[in-house]
């Protein structure tokens, strides 16, 4: 009988010790996703919220705009989701895509998932109506652009070329 590593028990320990040690420094050096980006950004601004809310800026019948904005955001998200699940194309920044998604709410942003981030927070400061929840939503637009956005063009436009370069001067990156 020969024992050998079963891969059914402990299968992450077991796949990540067996890794090259260059393959886990480039791992541990890898930027965080998108999704880590807004958890902490979300944590940030509700506690915000509480510690420092500085000035109410108005009461409940605005707040009711807020929950609709959050929905948006949480329906751009998981329809744009959908969207690269059925075109079998990644939806990590670090990934070459594998084709250009131009339909649904592609059609009108080009970065429509941190779109709908962005909106969740804008809900959420509107929900919460404090001046100081404000600044969530103008945080993480700028983090995007500037740690994920610019990459994921390029890497677009080097996979895909003349066809990401049309539908690029179609689209906004925004809206």
């Amino acid at each position: 009988m020969t024992v050998g590593r079963d891969p059914g028990l402990f299968p992450f320990l077991i796949d990540f010790f067996s890794r090259d040690p260059q393959d886990l420094l480039i791992m541990a050096l890898r930027k965080p996703l998108p999704p880590t980006y807004f958890i902490l950004t979300l944590v940030l601004q509700v506690a915000l919220h509480f510690v420092f809310p500085i000035v109410q800026l108005y009461h409940s019948p605005l707040r009711w705009l807020g929950i609709a904005l959050i929905v948006f955001g949480c329906w751009l998200n998981l329809e744009a989701d959908g969207i690269f699940k059925k075109r079998k194309t990644t939806v990590k920044p670090f990934e070459k895509p594998s084709v250009l998604v131009a339909d649904g709410p592609f059609r009108i942003s080009r970065h429509p998932m941190y779109l709908g981030m962005v909106a969740i927070f804008l809900g959420i400061a509107v929900a919460c109506g404090s001046l100081v929840t404000f600044a969530a939503p103008v945080v993480f637009a700028v983090l995007m652009e500037a740690l994920f956005i610019g990459h994921e063009e390029r890497s677009m436009e080097q996979t895909l070329g003349q066809e990401y370069r049309e539908y690029r001067r179609r689209v906004r990156r925004w809206i």
